[in-house]
């Protein structure tokens, strides 16, 4: 009987097949994006302008720094250099999906960048990854369904927004915990750690130098390089250091699964 219910993925109609693949994703949005579209709201976004950006950048985390930076006044080419490196690590994420999209046209491959985030990054390579049958147009379709519940929810939270007065305060500690969810996340040997130590101290001495939010940025770099080049050196001349493997990521990764 539970086998005749049970209805196969190949039984339902193509949409449904990639709801269901994108469907946690999804439904995770719903509460990010209201929060993410009363926040943009706030710092002075109305409803068009929060449906294209959450359109035209789709991220979570770009989007609260958005909202964080314009709430402070942010100068815009500071707003613009936070979000560049902030989201430069698409680039290595589509490098690894890049080997599924052979064959594509100029075309196919800008809009599957333009559309792609963590999340949907994620559901991708696994299913490229373990379904054979999973095609470069399925997973763009998954990013397209969760760009879609991304943009309605943010459209939503801005509609609310515009129904509810919120503290602007609200917006730098929403900003704050989203960045120590994701360094919290990142955590996987002391030598992160000790980088997340330096670059605090030097956002703190840069932006008492700068006197604006180019410190972060100048911040950003040196930390980013200084972490670069002591895990460069370890690895090279102390490969089986401590350092680098006394705190192991809860999720694993790659360098994990190879030792």
């Amino acid at each position: 009987m539970a086998k005749n219910m049970a209805r196969s993925d190949a039984e339902l109609p193509y949409w449904r097949r990639i709801l269901n693949a994108s469907l946690p994703v999804d439904l995770s949005y719903i509460p990010i994006g209201l929060a993410c579209g009363i926040l943009l709201h706030a710092s002075g976004f109305n409803i068009y302008m929060t449906a294209l950006v959450s359109l035209l950048v789709f991220s979570g985390g770009a989007q609260f720094l958005i909202a964080s930076l314009l709430a402070t006044n942010a100068p815009m080419y500071s707003v613009v250099l936070m979000m560049f490196f902030l989201e430069l690590r698409y680039a290595l994420l589509g490098s690894s999906l890049s080997k599924y999209l052979h064959g594509k046209s100029l075309g196919f491959t800008t809009l599957f960048a333009a559309s792609m985030n963590d999340e949907n990054y994620a559901i991708n390579y696994l299913k490229f990854s373990t379904d054979k049958n999973f095609t470069p147009r399925d997973a763009l379709n998954v990013e397209h369904y969760t760009l879609a519940f991304w943009t309605v929810s943010n459209i939503i939270g801005s509609i609310i927004g515009s129904a509810v007065s919120i503290n602007l305060t609200v917006v730098h500690f929403a900003l704050t915990a989203l960045f120590l969810y994701m360094i919290v996340m990142q955590l996987k040997n002391g030598l992160i750690i000790f980088i997340c130590i330096v670059s605090g101290f030097l956002a703190a001495v840069c932006m008492v130098i700068t006197k604006s939010t180019l410190g972060l940025v100048i911040s950003t770099l040196i930390a980013s390089f200084v972490g670069f080049a002591l895990e460069a050196t370890i690895r090279s001349k102390f490969p089986k250091s401590r350092i680098l493997r006394s705190m192991k990521n809860p999720a694993g990764s790659p360098e994990d699964v190879n030792e």
